[in-house]
C-alpha cells in the first residue's frame, strides 16, 4: 500500500491494550456474554460467539475463562449482567473522525461520558451515520513474522480467501471481508502452523486523514479517554496513530 499504514489504528491499540489485560479481558467476557445472549452457546451456530472467542483466544484470554462466560451468559438459574449496544459517531479535534462501541447497562451515563469527552476535546457527537461512511469494516488478522515459515503468506492468504494484505517491519496483515473472518483465520492458521498473534474485526478508514504531527496529541488524548472507559469496547479513527512512548 501506498503512503502511511492503515493499520496503525490496530497496531497501537493492540500495544496499548497488551499493557492493559485485565482491562482487555473484560471486554472480551462482555462481547461473549453479549454474543451468547443474542444467539446460541454453540459458535458454529452462532457467527459473533465464533467471531469473539477467535478474537479472544487470539489476545490470550484462557480457555477457562472463555468457557465460564458462556456459561453464565447461558445460565437461567442466576441472575447475568443485561448489556445494551450503542454505537456513537462524531468528529474529534482536528476534524478527525471517530467510531465509539459500546455495551452498557446504563445508557445515560455512557452517553453523558461519551458526550463530555468530545466536548472537553473540542469535538462533537453526530448523528448515527454521520461518519460511518468514512469507514469499512473488515477482518483483520496479524502473523508474528517469527511464526511464519517463508514469504509466500500474500498467496496463501488469497487462497483462504483474505481480500488484502499488508507487510510491517514485524508482521504479516490479512484483511478480509467480516463474513469470511472465522474461515480465512482458521484456514491460516492450519497451513502456516501457528495461531494469529492478533485477530479482530475492525472499522478501517477509507482514506486515511493526514494531521500534522503536533495536532495528533490531542486526538490521542480524546482518544486514551475513551478507551478507558469501561462501558467502551472499541474506538476507531480515521487517522494513524503513532506508538505512544507513555504507554
Amino acid at each position: 500500500m501506498a503512503g502511511h499504514s492503515k493499520f496503525k489504528n490496530i497496531m497501537h491499540r493492540k500495544g496499548a491494550q497488551d499493557k492493559k489485560r485485565a482491562k482487555l479481558f473484560t471486554k472480551l467476557i462482555r462481547e461473549i456474554t453479549v454474543a451468547v445472549k443474542v444467539g446460541s452457546t454453540d459458535p458454529q451456530k452462532n457467527p459473533r460467539l465464533r467471531i469473539a472467542m477467535l478474537t479472544a483466544r487470539s489476545a490470550n484470554l484462557p480457555k477457562n475463562k472463555i468457557e465460564l462466560a458462556i456459561q453464565k451468559a447461558s445460565s437461567t438459574s442466576t441472575a447475568s449482567e443485561n448489556y445494551e449496544e450503542i454505537r456513537y459517531e462524531g468528529y474529534g479535534p482536528h476534524g478527525v473522525a471517530f467510531i465509539v462501541e459500546t455495551l452498557t447497562d446504563n445508557r445515560n451515563r455512557t452517553a453523558s461520558e461519551i458526550r463530555t469527552a468530545f466536548s472537553k476535546a473540542s469535538g462533537a457527537l453526530g448523528e448515527s451515520g454521520s461518519v460511518s461512511y468514512l469507514f469499512e469494516k473488515v477482518g483483520v488478522i496479524v502473523y508474528n513474522k517469527s511464526d511464519v515459515i517463508g514469504d509466500n503468506i500474500l498467496e496463501l492468504a488469497i487462497e483462504c480467501g483474505a481480500k488484502d494484505y499488508e507487510e510491517q517491519e514485524d508482521c504479516h496483515i490479512v484483511v478480509c471481508d467480516p463474513a469470511d473472518f472465522s474461515s480465512v483465520k482458521e484456514g491460516l492458521d492450519n497451513i502456516i502452523k501457528s495461531e494469529a498473534s492478533h485477530a479482530t474485526l475492525m472499522h478501517r478508514p477509507v482514506t486515511p486523514m493526514e494531521i500534522e504531527e503536533d495536532k495528533i496529541i490531542s486526538v490521542r488524548k480524546l482518544y486514551n479517554i475513551l478507551e478507558e472507559n469501561d462501558d467502551v469496547q472499541n474506538v476507531w479513527v480515521n487517522v494513524a496513530l503513532p506508538e505512544d512512548d507513555s504507554e
